[in-house]
């Protein structure tokens, strides 16, 4: 009798050890809506509040390049498709999955959105209307805002004519430009992740593009300087927060003796498309200015920041760069020798409003 007691209270344990655990485990399942985003709770002052705890950022080429191209055709038609909302709403979708069926699936919804749009109604007003009856949309649209918000908007810009005249236009599209100026040749591939052993045990967080030493390096989208100068892991390096603060660029392993343009300085204001520095192999040195890198190429990387507090932690947010750099080849700034400098000059100038608005505030 004493036996079958005892045999019960131990089925009774293991059977409330096992539900412990499967709440556990959908708890887990909940934070993590896809292979793509993970969701974690804050205890704050009003109570439990969701963030976006990481972000694996899988969206390829094809589909950037498609939901860019409906964002200005929109533009052009008089309306609003923000390309955000659209890569949002399939990968909300499909769980962050942009195959065949996903892109075609991306084309239905454009275009319906599209014939959706009048009387008051943007084709982002669909979307968005749409996207209420998709429970994880918030956290996808959160969560590739934060990647690919500054690149597509108004500017003006200079655009030589036929008869060889540059002159000022205003321009609606993509205004983020590739790390590499135009007419220099390089490789890459798709590096994220990969071992690196200087110092200690890490991955590569970043995408590395092989070329010459000298190269230009354009400012891929518009902000400010935040770092600037020696890193023993990075070389000479430069970091620019983009204007509404959500993504650090990071452009790393620059020359030798002559790094970056004179004129920069933390806190300077860093138009896209604008020569920020030059290819080389530094870093992996307490020393300064010491090539102690093999290959010579450029590192360059996105931190998202949700949070301030994210920034320069153990809950980095750093995404692979891979199909932004094959997106943004199409994109590249030219760039020309200045005559009696060691420096390049871009070739054809931009106004973009995000940088009047910060040189402003910071004359006031």
């Amino acid at each position: 009798m004493r036996f079958r007691k005892y045999r019960i209270l131990l089925l009774l344990e293991l059977l409330l050890i096992v539900i412990l655990l499967g709440i556990r485990g959908k708890d887990l399942r909940e934070a993590a809506i896809s292979d793509s985003i993970e969701i974690g709770t804050l205890n704050t002052a009003e109570g439990k509040k969701d963030y976006i705890k990481w972000v694996d950022f899988t969206v390829p080429c094809e589909a950037l390049e498609y939901a860019c191209e409906q964002d200005i055709k929109a533009h052009e038609a008089g309306t609003e498709l923000d390309w955000v909302a659209l890569l949002a709403h399939t990968a909300s979708k499909w769980v962050g999955k942009f195959e065949k069926r996903a892109m075609r699936d991306m084309e239905k919804t454009a275009e319906a959105a599209l014939d959706h749009a009048g009387s008051g109604q943007t084709a982002t007003d669909f979307l968005e209307e749409s996207g209420k009856e998709l429970k994880y949309y918030p956290y996808y649209k959160e969560a590739y805002g934060a990647v690919l918000s500054g690149m597509i908007g108004p500017y003006e810009a200079q655009i030589r004519e036929a008869d060889g005249s540059v002159s000022w236009h205003r321009v609606y599209g993509l205004k983020a430009y590739s790390p590499i100026a135009a007419d220099f040749d390089y490789s890459d591939y798709d590096d994220f992740g990969a071992a690196r052993s200087y110092g200690y045990s890490r991955p590569h967080l970043g995408h590395d593009m092989m070329g010459q030493v000298g190269t230009p390096i354009i400012a891929v989208e518009s902000g400010y300087v935040e770092a600037l100068g020696w890193n023993q892991y990075g070389g000479w390096r430069i970091g620019i927060r983009s204007f509404d603060k959500k993504r650090y660029y990071y452009y790393a392993h620059l020359r030798q003796n002559y790094s970056y343009q004179s004129d920069l300085r933390e806190g300077s204001a860093v138009t896209a498309g604008q020569v920020i520095g030059y290819m080389g192999h530094t870093g992996y040195s307490v020393k300064e200015n010491v090539n102690n890198i093999e290959t010579v190429h450029l590192h360059w990387g996105i931190e998202l920041i949700f949070d301030e507090s994210q920034k320069e932690s153990d809950n980095e947010i750093w995404i692979d760069c891979y199909q932004l750099s094959q997106f943004l080849r199409r994109h590249r700034s030219s760039a020309a020798k200045a005559e009696g400098t060691k420096e390049w000059k871009r070739v054809l100038e931009i106004r973009d409003p995000a940088v009047e608005a910060y040189t402003g505030a910071q004359e006031l």
